[in-house]
Order: C-alpha cells, then sequence, then structure tokens
C-alpha cells in the first residue's frame, strides 16, 4: 500500500492474508496498543504499518510507524529500553493489535514505565451495588 507519505519502496512482506484483514486509517496505519504480559498494564499506545508488523511478528521486537519522523522505529534501539513481544492479536473490527509484551526499563519516552498517569480525569463512577443495567 503507497501513501504520499511513504513510497511504493516500503512495500511490507507483510503475509498478504493477514494484510487483507487489517482495516488502516487513510494514512495506512493501525493502532497498537501495547500491554505488559505480565502485570497486564496498558504502556502505550503506537501506529504500525504494515511493514512495521511485518517486523515485529518476524522479529521479536515491537517496531512501529513514527507519525512526526515519518519513518520505522524500533522500540529500544536508542533507549534501551526493548520490548520484547510475546503476542500479537487483531481485534474483532480489524482496526486495532493488541501486543503484549515483556517491557526492558521504561516504556514511555519521558522515561516513565507507562505513557498513562495515574491521575484520574474524573469520570463519574457508579459504586458496584447501583450498577444495573
Amino acid at each position: 500500500m503507497s501513501t504520499p507519505d511513504r513510497p511504493e519502496s516500503l512495500r511490507s512482506a507483510l503475509d498478504p492474508q493477514l494484510a487483507a484483514r487489517l482495516k488502516r486509517d487513510a494514512d495506512g496505519l493501525i493502532t497498537a496498543v501495547v500491554q505488559d504480559a505480565g502485570d497486564h498494564r496498558v504502556l502505550m499506545v503506537g501506529w504500525m504499518d504494515d511493514e512495521a508488523l511485518h517486523r515485529t511478528l518476524t522479529t521479536g521486537r515491537a517496531t512501529y510507524w513514527s507519525r512526526s519522523r515519518g519513518e520505522h522505529w524500533r522500540k529500544g534501539d536508542t533507549s534501551g529500553h526493548v520490548q520484547w513481544v510475546r503476542s500479537v492479536a487483531l481485534d474483532c473490527d480489524a482496526d486495532t493489535l493488541l501486543v503484549r509484551v515483556d517491557q526492558v526499563g521504561a516504556a514511555c519516552h519521558r522515561g516513565t514505565d507507562t505513557c498513562f498517569d495515574e491521575r484520574d480525569l474524573g469520570a463519574f463512577v457508579l459504586d458496584p451495588t447501583e450498577r444495573t443495567a
């Protein structure tokens, strides 16, 4: 798949049957939710094109597409904070990947374990005893 940002020369070796199942955005990307395989925390959200997914599936290291830099990047190559892939699953709508990893070091580029902070945004939450269908 060619997009204005990625030339045809970046054509992927991703299995054509898998590629046919994916529902990508207008830029040819699919959302990747990254979860710690051990404690199940959501670590980060990234973006993959077909080539990034192919590299992730064939090398065991998480690879993403940088929307800001317009290039592939493999988690940990600069920081040493590697993501070793344990599994990759496609959601029911085929537009999001769940990438379960063994995270080495911080997942966030800001040096924290996860890209999500612990501060609640103030959502209204019912007590479990008050919940009805």
